[in-house]
């Protein structure tokens, strides 16, 4: 039932910045641990970002961390990924990803135990 809405995603050249948005009408959305995937051409979806439903708390895949930030607004049942300093290795489908979880302090990096997806925005960056 929880449908979550990606924009955000574009064509750019490296360098160049995005930011993501996901967002859903669902009522419990700060309830929901959320997460970012990304899915380059050819290869497995991996993990990108998580943040604690409180937004207190984050956690990077090392091929992001120090260029990626994500963010949460509860109020507006939003996360944001903002992608800083894009690479071609960063071409892939981003998907917007939650987990119904009232521990108010954990973050999720495995994509199985997600239990809700957006539909994936194309990222493409170029050289």
């Amino acid at each position: 039932q929880v449908q979550l809405v990606e924009s955000g995603g574009g064509s750019v050249q490296a360098g160049a910045s995005l930011r993501l948005s996901c967002s859903t009408s669902e009522r419990a959305f700060s309830s929901f641990v959320m997460g970012w995937f990304r899915q380059a051409p050819g290869k497995e979806r991996e993990f990108a970002a998580s943040i604690t439903t409180s937004g207190g708390a984050t956690n990077y895949a090392d091929s992001v961390k120090g260029r990626f930030t994500i963010s949460r607004d509860n109020a507006k049942n939003t996360v944001y990924l903002q992608m800083n300093n894009l690479e071609p290795e960063d071409t892939a489908v981003y998907y917007c990803a939650a987990k119904l979880d009232f521990r108010p302090y954990i973050t999720e990096n495995q994509q199985r135990n997600y239990h809700y997806w957006g539909q994936g925005t194309q990222v493409t960056v170029s050289s």
